[in-house]
């Protein structure tokens, strides 16, 4: 069986699959020293092809199963086909609260050009969770889709 040829994304092809947002997977290192498995969950996530950053809208609380997100080193994975030829976007960098005042401003200014969907996977009303708001400026970026395959 042949396996398809990947090739690297341009930027604008990068930005153009991302949109302003979507769903996808974030992996949370568990442990400072990042030598734990890691946690992973389906998110929603806002794109700013401006600033190259990503926004995500996180289930916070008693409940929530992810470890403390601020300073934890992430990795965000995206995919999907896009006329029968599969894509996808790996970032990965640290989350930082958008309330930050360090990224306060230009939070503000990229969350109005994102899209976040409200995904509800909750399993009970996302008016009683209680979200919060973490920017990813990614230490690394990079988007792959399959070869386009002559017939």
């Amino acid at each position: 069986m042949d396996t398809p040829d990947a090739v690297t994304m341009s930027d604008a092809e990068r930005d153009e699959f991302l949109g302003d947002g979507g769903v996808g997977v974030l992996s949370f290192a568990t442990d400072a020293d990042e030598s734990g498995a890691p946690h992973s969950v389906p998110v929603s996530y806002g794109y700013d092809g401006v600033e190259n950053a990503f926004y995500f809208r996180l289930a916070v609380g008693a409940d929530s199963e992810k470890p403390p997100l601020p300073d934890r080193p992430v990795t965000f994975v995206t995919y999907d086909d896009v006329d029968d030829v599969w894509h996808s976007v790996v970032a990965a960098g640290r989350l930082v609260p958008t309330d930050d005042d360090a990224v306060a401003t230009a939070a503000l200014e990229g969350l109005s050009r994102v899209g976040i969907p409200l995904v509800d996977a909750f399993g009970r009303p996302t008016a009683e969770v209680q979200f919060e708001f973490y920017r990813l400026d990614p230490d690394s970026l990079t988007g792959r889709r399959e070869a386009s395959v002559e017939v």
